[in-house]
C-alpha cells in the first residue's frame, strides 16, 4: 500500500477544511462574536498539519490504486468530522467530544441527527449556525468531488476517489473527465443553492437564515437555525419553496444538468425520477387523505404537511413542519417505510435509493416470468437498455446488507432499554442519514440522552449510510488487505 500518497491526500485536503474554517470565523467576527478564535485556532491547527503531510510526501508516487482509494475516502469523512467537531468543544458550544462529533459526523454526512435541544439550537451564536449548515453543504456534493473541482488532485487516477465516494450503483460522467464533472456537478450545486437563497430571502427570510436554509437544502442535511425547524415559519411560500428544492436535491443531479442544458427528454424518460415522483405523489396523496377524512384537517394544511413531510423523509433531508409522530395510526408506518427508500442515485440524498428498488422490483417481476418461461430470455431493462446481472447482484446485496445492518443496529440499542420504536427510529434515522425517526427520537426529539457508546454507533452508522455501506465495509475484509 503506498501510505505516502494517503497522507499527501489527506494533507491537502485537511487545509480545504482549514480555509472554511476562517470562513466561519469571518462569520462570527462580523456579528461580533467570540467564537471566531475557536474557529481560528483549528483552522491553524489544519493549515500546519496539513503543509505537514503534504511537504513531507510531495515526492510521492502519484500512482493511486484501488485500495489507497477507498481509504482516502474513508478517511477523509472521519478526519474532517475529528477537526470539524473541536469549534465546539473549545468554544464551550459542545463541551463533550462524543456529542460534537456526533453532530459534525451528522453535518458532513447530511444526516441531520442532533444532540442540541430545540433551546439549545435557538441558542446558538450565528458563526455556529453557520459552521453546522457549511459542513452539511460541504458533505452533500461530497467532499472528494469539491477536491477534484477545486485542484487535480495530484494528476492521479481519480476515477478510483469518485467511484468510492458517489452514491448510487451507477456513476454517471456528464463530462469527459471526472475532473470536469466534478466541476459541473458543484456548478449546479452552487447554482441551485443561490437561487433557493434569493427565493427565501423574498420569502421573509433574513439572508442569513436564507443561506443556511439553502446550504441545508440542497444537502439533503436538515439543520435548522431554528429549534422548531421549518416549522417555525407561518409561511406556506417558504415551505413549498423548501420542499420544491429538497425535491431537486433528491433528484439525480445528471437530470439537473440536463434540465439547465434544456434537454427535458432525458429527464421525463428517466425511470428513476419517474418512479421517484410517483412515490411522492402516490405517499403525499395517502397521508393528505388521512389527515383530512380521520383527523379531520384543514385541506391545504394537510396537503402542504403531507408533501413537505413526504418530500423531507424520502430525500432524507430531515426538515419538520409538522411532528408526524402526533399523526399516529398507519401514517408513522408509511413514515417509517419512506426512511429505507431514500432519493435518486447521484443525488445528496442518503437511504436505499429509488433506483436499487427499481432494480429489485423488476427483477421480482421478471423472475416469476422466467419460472413460467423457463427458456426464454428475459433480461431487466432501465431506461431501455437490458441492465447487467452484476448491477442487479450489487442492488440485491446492498439491500440485504442495509437490512442487516438496520436489524444488528436495532438490536444493539434496544439492549440500553430503548423500546423498540426508538431503536427502530434512531437506527433508520442515522443509516438513512435522514434526521429524524420516529419514538424518541421524532421531530420533536433528539440523540442527547444516549450513553456515549450509542452515539459512536450512530456516527459509524452515519459514515456507512454516506458512503454507501461498501466503502466502509471493504476495509473490514482480509481479501481488500491481501490484494
Amino acid at each position: 500500500m503506498n501510505k505516502s500518497i494517503i497522507l499527501y491526500i489527506l494533507g491537502r485536503l485537511i487545509i480545504v477544511e482549514g480555509f472554511f474554517l476562517i470562513i466561519a470565523a469571518l462569520v462570527s467576527l462580523l456579528y461580533g462574536e467570540a467564537s471566531y478564535i475557536s474557529f481560528l485556532q483549528i483552522a491553524s491547527i489544519n493549515f500546519v498539519l496539513g503543509l505537514i503531510s503534504w511537504l513531507t510526501t510531495r515526492k510521492t508516487e502519484t500512482q493511486l490504486g484501488k485500495k489507497e482509494g477507498y481509504i482516502v475516502v474513508s478517511f477523509v469523512w472521519i478526519v474532517f468530522s475529528i477537526f470539524g467537531a473541536l469549534p465546539f468543544v473549545i468554544s464551550g458550544t459542545i463541551p463533550s467530544f462524543t456529542n460534537a462529533f456526533f453532530e459534525t459526523m451528522s453535518g458532513f454526512t447530511t444526516t441531520g441527527s442532533s444532540i442540541l435541544s430545540a433551546t439549545e439550537i435557538d441558542n446558538l451564536n450565528h458563526g455556529m449556525h453557520f459552521w453546522r449548515s457549511i459542513i452539511q453543504w460541504i458533505g452533500g456534493m461530497g467532499i472528494i468531488v469539491m477536491a477534484l473541482a477545486i485542484f487535480p488532485l495530484l494528476g492521479i487516477n481519480s476515477l478510483q476517489l469518485f467511484v468510492a465516494e458517489v452514491p448510487g450503483p451507477s456513476k454517471d460522467k456528464i463530462k469527459p473527465t471526472i475532473k470536469q464533472t466534478a466541476k459541473s456537478l458543484w456548478g449546479i450545486y452552487i447554482f441551485f443553492t443561490l437561487l433557493e437563497t434569493i427565493l427565501l430571502y423574498f420569502g421573509g427570510m433574513s439572508f442569513f437564515d436564507a443561506i443556511c436554509h439553502s446550504f441545508t437544502t440542497m444537502a439533503t442535511g436538515g439543520f435548522s437555525t431554528k429549534g422548531a425547524s421549518i416549522a417555525f415559519y407561518d409561511s406556506s411560500y417558504i415551505h413549498y419553496v423548501i420542499a420544491i428544492f429538497m425535491v431537486i436535491a433528491g433528484t439525480n443531479f445528471t437530470l439537473a444538468f440536463y434540465a439547465v442544458k434544456f434537454k427535458w427528454k432525458k429527464i421525463y424518460s428517466d425511470e428513476e425520477f419517474k418512479s421517484y415522483l410517483y412515490f411522492v405523489i402516490g405517499f403525499t396523496a395517502v397521508i393528505t387523505a388521512f389527515l383530512v377524512i380521520m383527523q379531520n384537517q384543514n385541506f391545504s394544511i394537510s396537503l402542504r404537511d403531507s408533501f413537505f413531510t413526504v418530500v423531507s423523509i424520502i430525500t432524507t433531508t430531515g426538515f419538520a413542519t409538522a411532528d408526524y409522530i402526533t399523526w399516529k395510526g398507519f401514517i408513522i408506518v408509511i413514515v417509517f417505510i419512506l426512511m429505507f427508500i431514500g432519493g435518486s442515485a447521484g443525488s445528496t440524498a442518503g437511504g436505499i435509493k429509488v433506483i436499487r428498488i427499481v432494480f429489485v422490483i423488476k427483477n421480482i417481476y421478471f423472475e416469476l416470468r422466467r419460472i413460467i418461461h423457463p427458456n426464454a430470455v428475459i433480461p431487466v431493462r432501465y431506461n431501455k437498455q437490458a441492465v447487467n446481472q452484476k448491477i442487479i447482484n450489487n442492488a440485491l446485496a446492498f439491500i440485504t446488507i442495509y437490512i442487516l445492518t438496520f436489524v444488528f443496529g436495532t438490536i444493539f440499542i434496544s439492549f440500553f432499554g430503548y423500546n423498540l420504536d426508538t431503536s427502530m427510529g434512531s437506527v433508520a434515522a442515522t443509516l438513512g442519514n435522514i434526521g429524524p425517526g420516529i419514538g424518541d427520537v421524532g421531530p420533536s426529539g433528539n440523540f442527547k440522552e444516549f450513553p456515549d457508546i450509542a452515539k459512536w454507533v450512530f456516527s459509524f452508522l452515519m459514515l456507512l449510510g454516506r458512503l454507501e455501506l461498501f466503502t466502509i465495509m471493504v476495509i473490514f475484509s482480509k481479501s481488500f488487505w491481501k490484494a
